[in-house]
């Protein structure tokens, strides 16, 4: 409503045009009526990814790789293992793993799920076709259409080295 009196006023000290206004209100009707169908298309499943819980990479030298980001954008060491370094970054992490390629790639990414419930997740992935890693109902890993390697768990998961 507020937007309509804006618009109303800006009619009436000659701001906008009669035909401009006109083209305003028929947009922000067109907006309005197309909005809950738009918000249908994209209606979840009933899980919701409230935070980006961290990304983990595969690298040719860990401590090299690991050593960088603590000294360049000063990420603390959190968690280690002879293969594995997690690394803070504010609430969220990154992990870096040892590789056995000379070339490094992302490994997997990892939501925050509200309300994570690994079963309820597990089923709707297999209602998709989909395959995932373990029976975990902490976190598990699963391949989304793409092939990228997804990883699902509660927003204050912390990770594991071991």
């Amino acid at each position: 409503m507020e937007t309509i009196e804006r618009m109303l006023g800006d009619l009436e000290r000659g701001k906008v045009s009669r035909r401009q206004f006109a083209a305003s209100i028929a947009a922000l009707a067109a907006g309005a009526y197309a909005a809950p169908a738009a918000i249908a298309a994209i209606a979840p499943t009933g899980f919701r990814a409230v935070s980006l819980n961290h990304v983990t990479v595969r690298v040719p030298d860990l401590h090299r790789t690991s050593q960088f980001y603590q000294e360049f954008f000063g990420m603390p060491l959190k968690q280690q293992s002879a293969t594995i370094h997690i690394l803070g970054v504010g609430d969220s992490f990154f992990g870096i793993e040892q590789g056995e390629s000379k070339t490094a790639t992302v490994d997997h990414y990892d939501f925050g799920i509200a309300a994570f419930n690994a079963d309820e997740i597990r089923t709707k992935l297999t209602e998709r076709g989909l395959k995932f890693d373990s029976t975990s109902k902490e976190s598990f890993k699963f391949s989304d259409p793409d092939g990228f390697q997804v990883q699902v768990n509660a927003p204050d998961y912390v990770g594991h080295v071991g």
